[in-house]
């Protein structure tokens, strides 16, 4: 495994490269090479899908996972989450979700189309989306949440770090702004100073514990101090020395959710090359894109 590939191995959320990244940056954030024309095709049939099943859950908002890099050797699937909403200005099921902005070396919120969401994962042949729907009363509360962009930008931390610790206020990645959002929506937390801190309390109060993702190498651990959006420092020092991080990713959010939230429901859809394959229920996909009893399939022309 190269330098490069360790670092990129360690860093478990979302980057916006762009054209303007800055020098400290550009290194790490180079889009990997141009989609086909086919490949092209796929997603934006995909993303279809994506929304048709979003238009028939008859909500207005939806917490939505996607691939990214490839983390099997960490046990994780999905790397990136937001809340896709109906009512977004941006067009019906934009999603709202944090990015590190190579440009500005700085975290960001963006509002991205369902497409441009799932163009965003490091694997053009093979893919999956994970959705997660309310019921009525907290859809409700995360849907004025998400649309407060004052609230929304209270939320967002000064720093990023791709693997940031969930209960310190040091850094924040992708997910844990979603896991805050969460909380200020249900918690029903008053827009003021120590937000952050007082959401991440509530979600300490209400039995949040993201699993560790075992690093396993002390090597990664070392790379970390050298990719501008991965940081060690804000962990407590028994993880680091366990070569783990305990960081939110949406497995964890799913799982709160699940908990919290009995009337929750799930929808999950994969793609490879041939097909679309949908799942709903809480049983999670296995393996490669196949379907299972009951799963729905679409097949590409």
């Amino acid at each position: 495994m190269t330098v490069r590939a360790l670092l990129l191995a360690v860093s478990l959320c979302a980057v916006a490269a762009t054209s303007h990244a800055s020098s400290g940056a550009s290194r790490f954030c180079d889009r990997a090479s141009p989609l086909t024309v086919r490949q092209q095709d796929h997603l934006l049939r995909f993303a279809a899908v994506v929304k048709q099943e979003l238009d028939d859950s008859d909500q207005a908002v939806a917490l939505i996972a996607r691939s990214g890099l490839d983390l099997s050797r960490f046990g994780v699937r999905y790397s990136h989450a937001g809340v896709s909403l109906k009512a977004s200005g941006n067009g019906p099921w934009s999603v709202r979700q944090l990015y590190y902005a190579c440009d500005e070396a700085r975290p960001r919120l963006y509002d991205q189309g369902v497409a441009g969401f799932l163009f965003g994962a490091d694997d053009p042949a093979i893919g999956y989306v994970s959705i997660v729907l309310l019921p009525r009363a907290e859809a409700a509360a995360l849907e004025r949440a998400a649309l407060d962009k004052a609230l929304a930008l209270h939320l967002l931390a000064a720093t990023y770090s791709a693997n940031a610790y969930p209960f310190s206020p040091r850094y924040q990645n992708c997910n844990q702004w979603v896991m805050e959002l969460l909380a200020a929506a249900w918690g029903a937390l008053d827009d003021t100073d120590g937000l952050r801190v007082r959401a991440q309390g509530w979600l300490i109060e209400q039995g949040y514990a993201p699993a560790p993702v075992q690093v396993g190498s002390q090597l990664l651990m070392f790379a970390a101090n050298f990719i501008p959006w991965v940081h060690v420092d804000d962990h407590p020092e028994e993880d680091r020395y366990a070569l783990q991080f305990r960081i939110s990713m949406p497995a964890s959010m799913e799982a709160f959710v699940h908990q919290r939230v009995p009337g929750a429901e799930r929808v999950e859809l994969c793609h490879d090359e041939q097909q679309v394959v949908i799942r709903h229920g809480w049983e999670p996909m296995t393996g490669a894109c196949r379907p299972g009893a009951g799963d729905r399939v679409v097949v590409f022309d």
